[in-house]
């Protein structure tokens, strides 16, 4: 099974086309759950949500795309780290 680990300061393409540069990956202080904390940028009107600094379930962040849900999708992952 492939293992994917979440960086500060690298880029992801989410499956919307948009980029979230990630800042850190941080911990809740009452339930201990892993946060990915990342800007998000070139939006153009993509997604539902504008520019700026959001906060995501690291679970959530390294989930699969629902492609029942979005069938015309052909990225696998939510968010797929962006490697030259």
């Amino acid at each position: 099974m492939e293992e994917r680990i979440v960086k500060t300061f690298t880029a992801w393409r989410h499956f919307k086309g948009t980029t979230a540069f990630v800042i850190t990956v941080a911990q809740h202080s009452e339930t201990d759950e892993k946060l990915v904390i990342y800007y998000c940028m070139d939006n153009n009107e993509k997604t539902n949500h504008k520019d700026g600094i959001y906060a995501r379930p690291l679970d959530m962040f390294l989930s699969e795309v629902d492609h029942k849900k979005y069938p015309e999708v052909t990225q696998k992952y939510r968010f797929e780290e962006i490697v030259d």
